[in-house]
């Protein structure tokens, strides 16, 4: 008897456990749904679900907890994503920042460059100019101060000669070459004629520095103009026929004075050539 008894307060208290189990999930369950709820029907909650004020309290809290957790692991993903984006901000930035320095670099090495080509080149240019000037001082140097006015000649008449061929005597030297041969001025000057004259034909006259003026007559052309400036040698003219001439050949004469003749011999020899 006291056997069954025994096994009968066993099944109460398993049902009991099992009822209570039941009411508790059925309470959690209620009360998961729930989304607000207020301290005035706490006891109210308490009395429908079947739990004790210190159960409904700690479901609470769980709730509340629960919503905490997932607020604060909402914020730690907002705040993650935040921290990503402005790291590669910065990562962006400062890749830019790198290309911009590359791209300064190169180009101040291209400017220096450039500008090194540059100085080389006006170096070079310099230098050249100062040798071309050089070579031409030295050409001058070398060359005659005074030159007979052609080559490959013979005098056919001298100065003060008489002659049918004249109105007076003979003004000048009389140098016979091959028709064409240049005739050259005998020393530095300005050209301060070149033009037909009557029975000079065409004719170069050349002043030079100390006022004297030489004349080159009979040309077949001319090979300077009025205002240019020559030195020995330069060609004037060529042997020709032109105006009174019985055959080619330039009539030469030296005008210290600018218009009055004196015999060419002696001063070309002063002068330093023998004609």
């Amino acid at each position: 008897m006291a056997k069954h008894r025994s096994k009968a307060r066993n099944k109460q208290r398993s049902t009991s456990r099992r009822t209570q189990l039941v009411g508790l999930t059925a309470a959690l369950a209620a009360t998961a749904g729930t989304i607000g709820f207020t301290a005035s029907m706490g006891e109210a909650s308490t009395a429908s679900t079947g739990l004790s004020p210190s159960q409904a309290d700690a479901l609470t809290a769980a709730r509340v907890e629960r919503r905490d957790l997932g607020s604060r692991d909402a914020n730690r993903i907002d705040l993650s994503l935040e921290q990503m984006k402005a790291y590669q901000k910065r990562a962006a930035n400062g890749a830019l920042t790198k290309r911009r320095a590359v791209a300064l670099s190169a180009a101040k090495a291209k400017a220096a460059q450039l500008a090194a080509a540059k100085a080389k080149a006006v170096a070079a240019a310099k230098a050249a100019a100062i040798a071309k000037e050089a070579a031409l001082a030295k050409a001058r140097a070398a060359a005659p101060k005074v030159v007979l006015p052609t080559t490959g000649y013979h005098l056919t008449a001298r100065f003060n000669q008489a002659g049918g061929r004249w109105a007076h005597n003979h003004t000048g030297l009389d140098f016979a070459a091959a028709y064409g041969t240049p005739v050259r001025a005998v020393m530095a000057g300005e050209v301060i004629q070149a033009a037909f004259e009557g029975a000079y034909g065409r004719q170069v006259k050349v002043r030079h520095a100390d006022g004297t003026v030489t004349s080159y007559s009979h040309m077949s052309e001319f090979d300077v103009s009025v205002g240019d400036s020559v030195t020995a040698g330069t060609q004037v003219g060529a042997i020709g026929m032109t105006g009174n001439t019985t055959g080619p050949h330039v009539h030469f004469e030296v005008l210290p004075d600018g218009e009055n003749p004196v015999n060419p011999d002696p001063w070309l020899r002063k002068h330093g050539v023998t004609p």
